[in-house]
């Protein structure tokens, strides 16, 4: 049922008992709502008005030593909202005073003539009586609605139904947005593309915002309420009504589906949490080298494992702990009907997707700014392996999706931590130490000959000394150290420890 509004002054010059006659122009308003009817023939009655009013009078103030102009009347009337003015005739004068005729009309001010045999009172008891009729409707209506809502909810599918009935009840567009912001349901035929578009846009905005609120907004043309469903800070979704001017009963009845809505998601929420334990569980299975359980299962399930080669991405703690995420990624692996893993490890989200296929990955990093590691191309006996790859990626990332072999092509030493850095201080000390106080130049040759392959001829040419201070220099070094330089471990860890103090 389309809501209605208060009766207008069309309909009170409709009444044939009322006998009222249009002295304006056939194309003035006469459609908007009377909200009352009342009488007066003050000079100024504004200030004893409200919006949406029919004002009449016997037309008294026009005449006499305080007479009011007509154009200052009606200019007064316009301004305080009034909708309307009745002109009684046959008790102060006969017919409508021309000059009142015209500043109405200046004004767009419909003006209409209540005959003698029509007292004032059946005008505003007429008003009263349609009001009173018009509220009794809605208010039936909301009662009937509110059963038809009720009994749409207990169908199987019973959100789709509570939804669908909404969408009926009120005449209007109605869509469901889910925790990502995705548009899960929307009853009775597609927005335009645009439309679409921007009121997504909006809801993505409401939902990132995270409060329990309702809004309304215009996208165009067009009327839009939004309603979100949850708790402050946990939203569900959000529920979009194309329509922005709902009544007392038209939000009622709103308010009944969000109820309604809101406990169907918190059921789902139930269902969701159990699914997270099952995938939560495969990702250990798969971890664990058991390919073939996982795969059998996960076919039961959710139609089965994305086809090697596969590549495995692990997100941040922070953005695994965010529902929108796992409601996004519930919406790619329905679509896509197994080409779509996931489930939750002990350090972040663990996502499975095809090797040539990246974009879930990259849409989880964008929509909810995640921190994403991701491996190298491998097969399932591999996943333990191609997990670590994807946590070293995380770690060592910079980017909001950083691939494995980007970290490896720079090297181990690169992931040597601060520790590494310390050991390695402590190593090169007893040399740092003796060149500081007696002024030799140990570290710089040490380095120097390692640089070069351990050739005496080539280090003295790169600092340009003899090569016999090379000779000399090293076994002082030796000595210092206490460590045989001959010794290939020994080499290695002195060429660790400067490449580290140096990084």
């Amino acid at each position: 049922m389309e809501q209605s509004d208060a009766p207008t002054l069309r309909a009170l010059l409709a009444r044939r008992d009322l006998h009222l006659r249009l002295a304006s122009s056939d194309d003035v308003a006469v459609d908007e709502p009377v909200r009352w009817v009342h009488s007066s023939d003050l000079g100024d009655p504004t200030p004893f008005l409200s919006e949406g009013l029919v004002l009449l009078t016997t037309g008294t103030q026009f005449q006499g030593p305080d007479a009011v102009t007509a154009r200052d009347y009606v200019d007064r009337l316009t301004a305080r909202g009034v909708v309307g003015l009745g002109f009684g005739t046959e008790v102060v004068r006969d017919g409508i005073p021309p000059e009142l005729l015209a500043a109405c009309a200046e004004a767009a001010m419909p003006l209409f003539e209540v005959p003698y045999r029509t007292p004032f009172i059946a005008i505003a008891r007429a008003n009263a009586e349609a009001t009173a009729a018009e509220a009794y409707a809605r208010r039936s209506w909301a009662l009937s609605a509110q059963r038809a809502i009720s009994l749409a909810a207990l169908r199987p599918d019973g959100l789709g139904a509570t939804l669908s009935e909404l969408a009926k009840q009120l005449g209007a567009w109605v869509g469901l947005f889910d925790a990502a912001g995705e548009l899960v349901r929307e009853h009775p035929a597609a927005l335009a593309a645009d439309v679409a578009e921007a009121l997504g846009t909006e809801v993505d905005n409401v939902l990132r915002r995270g409060a329990l609120a309702g809004s309304a907004m215009m996208i165009g043309d067009a009327p839009f309420t939004l309603q979100t469903l949850g708790r402050g800070g946990h939203l569900r979704g959000v529920i979009a009504i194309a329509r922005g001017d709902l009544d007392q009963e038209g939000r009622g009845v709103v308010t009944a589906v969000i109820a309604i809505a809101g406990l169907a998601l918190e059921q789902h929420q139930g269902l969701a949490r159990a699914r997270g334990a099952l995938r939560a569980g495969l990702v250990q299975t798969l971890v664990g080298g058991d390919a073939e359980l996982a795969r059998r299962t996960a076919r039961e399930v959710w139609g089965g494992l994305p086809e090697e080669p596969v590549r495995v991405a692990l997100t941040d703690t922070a953005s695994a702990d965010a529902e929108p995420l796992t409601e996004l990624l519930e919406l790619r692996a329905d679509e896509r009907h197994g080409g779509v893993f996931f489930g939750r490890g002990a350090d972040g989200l663990i996502l499975v997707v095809p090797a040539s296929d990246r974009r879930v990955i990259d849409e989880a990093a964008d929509r909810f700014g995640a921190a994403v590691g991701l491996s190298d191309p491998t097969d399932y006996d591999g996943f333990a392996a191609a997990l670590d790859q994807a946590r070293v990626a995380r770690d060592r990332g910079r980017d909001a999706v950083t691939e494995f072999a980007d970290v490896a092509s720079v090297g181990v030493l690169s992931a040597l931590t601060g520790e590494a850095r310390a050991l390695a201080a402590a190593e090169l000390a007893p040399l740092t130490g003796h060149d500081a106080a007696e002024g030799t130049r140990l570290v710089e040759t040490l380095r120097g000959w390692l640089d070069n392959n351990c050739s005496h001829e080539a280090t003295a040419i790169s600092l340009g000394v003899h090569r016999h201070t090379v000779r000399t220099r090293l076994s002082l070094a030796e000595r210092v150290l206490g460590q045989d330089l001959s010794s290939f471990a020994t080499r290695a860890s002195l060429w660790t420890a400067l490449q580290v103090v140096d990084s």
